[in-house]
């Protein structure tokens, strides 16, 4: 654990900065490739340690992946994976624990599934799904380690309730065109049409995988040839964080290669800004928020199920508001990195804020903010989100940047940079 003391931002600043690779994209076109007949190039940026993660497993796996000129180049097998018997450790990311043991269950093998201390506290529901398609998953009282034996999926339709987690039903539609013959997904549950779904439709167009839809039910074909190169966008929500320093700061920010059409959910948080005043702009390098002429701004009354990674962002920004907050239907956070409704309302009332929670919704009471030590319950997003108060109030400490190296690992010294 690394402490980090936050230095204030000079007034109406003029910042441009880059963010990493989309992690959400990476993970996907990382998965797509590798079960892909022939090669891909995947074009990306900076990347964190749950890319890292992956990208071990794969290697374990016996799928190469080189990296060239700031791309990923990944040799696909096709659906018939080298290594049918291997120990994969996901470190501390979710994104590979769950793609991974789908697209596995679907090619068949023995896989052994370790994970880090923070991963084995997090749910792992599609297991039970895999289970009930003719899956073996053999494990203790945790969720982690477990093995997992299949010799293909047993059917060709699932249902996944989307209440938890959507990744289980993109995993889901990530190895399904594998198969050889058309593949159903029925979806149940409040986010059935999310946003994060709706990127991994997005990706089966971009490798070549037909699928049709018809209200909650999605039919996947299988895959034709995949393309020599994939694109990835720039990490919107770690792009938020500085966007966010627009209105919280009236600053002027410009986030490089950021832009209105992105696919990623996070994008939405634009407007939100928008509603504040802050003037948001398209150009040719990336999108710019301007917030040096609000001295002041109300507090929110949002819906953020569809973009909750920026839960944290609203609450640091709903602590310096003219008018309390309410941030609604975001229960399903609590079972991410850490249970970020928890370290929310801890974090802002010992920084002087008060704050509560009813399960669902956090409600928000702006006062005088002083300093304190965040504590970042090891979340990347903890950090990152809290890290903005201490832009603007003085004594604010952040007691682990390291953790931000699951998917940021130059935030703060981005922050370095722009505090000087």
């Amino acid at each position: 654990m690394q402490p980090y003391t936050m230095r204030q931002l000079p007034p109406r600043a003029d910042l441009r900065v880059q963010v990493p690779a989309s992690k959400s994209i990476l993970s996907r076109a990382l998965v797509l490739a590798a079960l892909s007949k022939g090669t891909v190039r995947i074009r990306c940026g900076e990347y964190g340690d749950d890319t890292r993660a992956m990208l071990s497993c794969l290697s374990s796996l016996g799928i190469p992946v080189t990296e060239k000129d700031g791309a990923l180049v990944v040799q696909g097998c096709g659906g018939d994976i080298p290594n049918k018997k291997a120990t994969l450790n996901v470190g501390n990311a979710g994104t590979a624990a769950r793609f991974l043991s789908v697209a596995l269950a679907f090619c068949g093998g023995e896989y052994v599934f370790t994970a880090s201390e923070q991963m084995t506290r997090r749910p792992m529901g599609i297991l039970p799904i895999l289970e009930n398609a003719g899956v073996s998953v053999e494990r203790g009282d945790a969720t982690f380690p477990f093995t997992l034996r299949s010799e293909g999926i047993k059917t060709q339709k699932l249902t996944v309730d989307t209440a938890e987690s959507t990744q289980y039903a993109s995993g889901i539609l990530l190895a399904a065109g594998m198969c050889g013959q058309p593949f159903t997904l029925k979806l149940t549950g409040p986010r059935t049409r999310g946003s994060y779904l709706a990127i991994t439709l997005n990706m089966l167009t971009a490798f070549h995988i037909p699928y049709t839809r018809n209200g909650n039910e999605i039919v996947v074909s299988p895959q034709g040839e995949p393309p020599e190169e994939y694109v990835v966008e720039p990490d919107v929500s770690g792009a938020c964080y500085f966007y966010a320093v627009a209105l919280l700061c009236g600053a002027r920010v410009m986030v490089d290669g950021v832009h209105a059409d992105s696919m990623q959910g996070d994008i939405k948080f634009l407007k939100l800004l928008e509603q504040k005043g802050v003037r948001i702009r398209d150009t040719a390098e990336g999108m710019v928020a301007d917030g040096r002429d609000i001295p002041v701004f109300n507090g929110f009354d949002e819906d953020l199920s569809d973009f909750s990674d920026q839960t944290m962002t609203v609450a640091a920004l709903a602590a310096y508001a003219s008018m309390p907050s309410i941030l609604r239907n975001i229960s399903h956070i609590r079972a991410q990195e850490c249970d970020r409704i928890a370290a929310i309302v801890e974090n802002l009332n010992a920084l002087g804020t008060r704050s509560f929670t009813d399960g669902n919704d956090i409600f928000i009471e702006p006062d005088r903010v002083y300093g304190g030590t965040v504590k970042t319950f090891g979340d990347h997003r903890v950090a990152m989100a809290f890290a903005l108060m201490g832009l603007k109030t003085k004594g604010i400490t952040i007691d682990d940047a390291d953790c931000c190296k699951k998917t940021f690992p130059s935030f703060f010294r981005i922050l370095d940079e722009i505090t000087k």
